[in-house]
């Protein structure tokens, strides 16, 4: 589903890692292989988002878009294979490399896979 400036918007839900509650936060995200790639860019903050350390914690989350709420299992993207995938995000928006230099910490990237 497409946000008020024309990008892809998901709600997703995660288990907190010391609460054990149900957290849910709403994400830029990029469609990929029939899934999602969302971005723990914290706006370029020094500190990780919670939701990435939830992910880290418990994979398992729901998303809900367009209306459509579904159970993913997350994977964590690093390495090479986060360099290549986060040219996408840079595709959509300039902001994501500034967050990137800002924050001078490995940001967290996720694929998102339905279950």
């Amino acid at each position: 589903m497409f946000g008020p400036s024309g990008i892809y918007v998901l709600v997703l839900t995660t288990t907190g890692r010391r609460s054990g509650n149900s957290h849910s936060v709403p994400l830029v995200y990029v469609p990929h292989e029939g899934g999602a790639l969302v971005l723990g860019s914290n706006y370029g903050q020094a500190h990780h988002p919670a939701w990435s350390a939830n992910l880290l914690a418990d994979p398992r989350a729901s998303v809900e878009v367009g209306g459509h709420k579904f159970a993913v299992l997350a994977e964590h993207i690093t390495g090479t294979r986060f360099d290549d995938l986060f040219r996408q995000f840079l595709a959509i928006g300039e902001n994501f490399g500034t967050y990137r230099e800002r924050s001078q910490r490995d940001l967290r990237m996720f694929a998102l896979r339905r279950v």
